[in-house]
């Protein structure tokens, strides 16, 4: 049975041992950080704050700061379950014959039944405000001394491509301005972004339909920040997750539509071209992202529930939670990677690497160049493109095992002859790139040379006890008492 809403998480979360309630006062502005760092260093558990300084509106945060807190928000007992039905469906191959297709139609009857379903109202209609209301009211957190403001870290922003009217979802940080106008943080390679520009070039409505939502069932949390292709619905994807569609209520003051038992969700607009300086933040690189111009978000109404909870998030020095989420997101789209790059065994992105600065890739190489070939298609496929440094390894090296890919990587390498160097697009919080957005990145081919790459000399063995042996000494070792 799929979570219903936040509440059902928190639930799970608390009959796991893996919540904690803080029934003291602590203050949104930088405490709650302090509190939420120091847990998830510890491998600590979620923090739900029941009397956050100011307001009436309880926090949660560290909801996904660990791979058993991804694993129960996705209901499953390991991550590699959610990766085996992707690896199912796209193994799907049209059926011969007529018994052939009636084996195919509960799995098609499956998959029909994830698609979002528009319902009359919802809990997030409990309370409606059109007047009379400040994002104020709520505990938004201002997480490092540095930042500019407080800053809304957990959205699900919405948003409609003009041109085809499809919706998305992306998860994007809202610096709050004033009682009732945000920054809009949606990069310029974000989709968000896209139906920005893509509506100021038609020339015609200056206003663009933006509702954000905060708090829903963790499933649905989790699709805003998945790298799914433009103008597939993170909705879909968040039925196909829960086994279950989406509930989806329409928004009173604008065209869109949002989960119905969302916690909070702030309806309004962006008018195209009013810019406003947004940050320094401190964030998931674990440095402050510089200030610069971005989008205004206007709320035009908030609903609510009656007793709403304010979901968080914070992002610094890793590893964080949203190394987890990214970690999940890593096993989950293997599949995918391989759908495109079957040579492809394994990959790991260390927390270190913040995501898009470092990629291990393990491979079955099968002829020269082949990890280079790899290298460039990477960087060919979606937000893949950011990977600073990618390190493509032989297929028998654990690149889980992030000092193993060193030693291996290191021995393995003529820096001169197996780095390369490419230029294009770096990710926007990249402080080191030449220029906003663009940069260079590198590929290190650390796989075993062959002669056809120009290696004429033996490739070395790796060291390794004879299993006799081993099994010799593991009597002594017993016997010796160590």
């Amino acid at each position: 049975m799929a979570y219903r809403d936040l509440r059902d998480f928190i639930r799970t979360l608390e009959a796991h041992g893996e919540l904690k309630r803080i029934s003291f006062e602590v203050d949104p502005v930088l405490e709650i950080t302090e509190f939420a760092d120091r847990a998830v260093k510890q491998n600590g558990p979620a923090l739900f704050f029941e009397k956050p300084k100011g307001s009436t509106v309880p926090v949660l945060i560290n909801a996904f700061a660990s791979i058993r807190r991804m694993e129960l928000a996705l209901e499953v007992s390991s991550l590699d379950e959610v990766a085996a039905r992707i690896t199912e469906l796209l193994a799907l191959e049209a059926p011969q014959g007529l018994l052939g297709k009636l084996k195919m139609l509960p799995k098609l009857a499956e998959l029909g039944s994830y698609f979002p379903r528009r319902v009359a109202s919802g809990p997030c209609k409990e309370v409606v405000r059109r007047n009379n209301f400040s994002l104020f009211d709520y505990p938004i957190l201002q997480c490092w001394p540095g930042d500019a403001g407080r800053f809304i870290t957990l959205p699900l922003v919405f948003s409609r491509n003009p041109e085809t009217g499809k919706r998305n979802c992306g998860m994007y940080r809202m610096q709050v301005f004033d009682e009732r106008t945000t920054g809009m943080h949606w990069q310029t390679h974000k989709q968000g972004a896209e139906h920005y520009r893509r509506l100021a070039a038609q020339g015609g409505s200056r206003r663009m339909d933006v509702a954000v939502a905060l708090g829903a069932d963790p499933a649905t949390i989790f699709s805003a920040v998945l790298p799914l292709p433009p103008d597939f619905d993170e909705m879909l994807f968040a039925g196909f997750l829960r086994r279950e569609p989406v509930e989806m209520v329409r928004c009173e003051t604008c065209d869109l539509e949002v989960p119905a038992h969302a916690e909070i969700v702030l309806e309004g607009y962006v008018e195209l071209g009013e810019l406003r300086r947004e940050g320094p933040f401190g964030d998931h690189t674990g440095f402050y992202s510089p200030a610069d111009e971005y989008p205004v978000f206007h709320v035009t109404a908030i609903t609510q529930r009656r007793d709403p909870i304010y979901p968080a998030t914070i992002v610094g020095p890793p590893p964080m939670e949203d190394y987890f989420m990214g970690k999940a997101i890593e096993r989950i789209f293997l599949p995918l990677m391989r759908l495109q790059l079957p040579e492809i065994r394994d990959i790991a992105m260390p927390a270190e690497g913040v995501f898009h600065n470092l990629m291990l890739v393990s491979i079955r190489k099968s002829y020269p160049g082949h990890a280079r070939k790899v290298m460039h298609a990477i960087w060919g496929m979606g937000q893949a493109m950011f990977t600073k440094c990618i390190v493509v390894v032989d297929e028998d090296v654990d690149v889980q095992d992030v000092r193993e890919v060193a030693w291996k990587a290191l021995n393995n390498i003529d820096p001169q002859r197996d780095i390369e160097f490419v230029l294009g697009p770096v990710d926007s919080l990249d402080h080191a790139s030449r220029l906003p957005n663009f940069g260079s990145k590198m590929g290190v081919d650390a796989t075993r040379k062959w002669p056809e790459e120009g290696f004429a000399r033996p490739w070395p063995d790796v060291i390794r006890m004879t299993s006799e042996v081993k099994r010799r000494v593991d009597e002594l070792w017993r016997l010796a008492g160590l």
